[in-house]
C-alpha cells in the first residue's frame, strides 16, 4: 500500500472533496474543509485513517501536505471567480511543522496563487498538541502572517487545558461524539456548552462537527456556538457542486432554523 499511496500521489490519483462551514446564526457560508480521497483501484475508497499515518511514518505527508495545499488554493480561485467568496481549511500534520520554514512555505504558496492569507485555516488534531507545544515559535509565525490555525477533534485527546491556552489558536472544533447524542444527553449538553463558553472567553471561535438533524442546530444555536458543520448542511462535496449547493442552502436554511425548533432547543438546555 505504501508503494501504491507514492505512485498514486505522483500520478495525481488522490483528489479533494469539500464540506462547508456555515453561520449559525444567519447560514451564511463561513469556510470549506478540504478533505482527501483515495479511491484504490482494488481495495475500493480507502480512509484517510488508514493512509495518514503510513504518510506520515514513511516520509510522504510533506508531498501529501504541500499537493492537499496548492490543490485547495487553486480550487478557491477558481470558486472567487464564479463569485464565491469564502474561506478555506486544511489539515495539516504536527510532523510538516518540524521544518522551520512550513510558514513561509504556505505564505509563497497564498502568494503565488493570490490568495490571502486571512482566508486559509489550518486544522491540527488535539493529539498533535503535545508535541506543538515546543513549536511555539513555528505557529505564532502563522498567526503573525495572518493564517488561522483550528483545534480540531476538540475534547478526545489530552492536551488539557494548559495546552490551549498556551497555543495560538484561533478557532476549536467540537468533537462530533459530543454532537451525536446532544439532543437526549445532559452530560453532552453540560460539556458542549462548557466548551462554548470556555473558547470566549478566551476569544476563539467555535466549530461543531457532525451535525445531522434540525435539533441539533437549535441547541446550538441556542448555546451560541459559532460555526456548525455536519451532514444535516451536506456531505463532503465535489469541488463544482459547491455553487449549485450554495444556492440551495440560501432556501433551505430558513426551513432548518423554524422558531419552533429553535425554542425546543433552548427549553432543553434550560436556557
Amino acid at each position: 500500500m505504501l508503494d501504491e499511496l507514492e505512485r498514486t500521489l505522483r500520478q495525481g490519483g488522490l483528489r479533494l472533496v469539500y464540506q462547508p462551514k456555515v453561520d449559525a446564526v444567519d447560514g451564511s457560508l463561513v469556510r470549506v474543509e478540504a478533505l482527501v480521497r483515495w479511491a484504490h483501484s482494488e481495495l475500493g475508497a480507502i480512509p484517510p485513517a488508514r493512509f495518514i499515518p503510513l504518510a506520515e511514518e514513511h516520509g510522504l505527508i510533506d508531498d501529501l501536505t504541500q499537493w492537499a495545499l496548492r490543490t485547495a488554493l487553486r480550487q478557491w480561485r477558481e470558486w472567487k471567480a464564479a463569485g464565491l467568496d469564502t474561506s478555506l481549511a486544511v489539515n495539516i500534520s504536527a510532523i510538516s511543522l518540524e521544518q522551520l520554514d512550513f510558514p513561509d512555505l504556505v505564505e509563497r504558496m497564498c502568494r503565488a496563487l493570490s490568495v490571502p492569507t486571512d482566508r486559509l485555516v489550518l486544522e491540527l488534531t488535539e493529539g498533535a498538541t503535545q508535541p506543538l507545544i515546543n513549536m511555539m515559535d513555528t505557529l505564532t509565525r502563522f498567526r503573525i502572517k495572518g493564517l488561522g490555525l483550528a483545534l480540531d477533534d476538540f475534547g478526545t485527546g489530552y492536551s488539557g487545558l494548559m495546552q490551549l491556552r498556551r497555543l495560538p489558536f484561533s478557532e476549536i472544533k467540537i468533537d462530533r461524539q459530543f454532537i451525536t447524542e446532544l439532543t437526549t444527553s445532559r452530560d453532552d449538553q453540560v460539556i458542549v456548552r462548557a466548551v462554548i463558553e470556555l473558547a470566549h472567553g478566551l476569544d476563539l471561535k467555535v466549530t461543531a462537527e457532525g451535525v445531522e438533524t434540525a435539533e441539533q442546530l437549535g441547541i446550538l444555536r441556542a448555546m451560541g456556538c459559532d460555526l456548525i458543520q455536519g451532514y444535516l448542511l451536506a456531505h463532503p462535496l465535489e469541488a463544482g457542486d459547491l455553487v449549485a449547493w450554495a444556492i440551495r442552502h440560501k432556501r433551505r436554511w430558513k426551513l432548518l432554523i423554524r422558531p419552533s425548533d429553535e425554542q425546543q432547543g433552548r427549553q432543553r438546555i434550560g436556557a
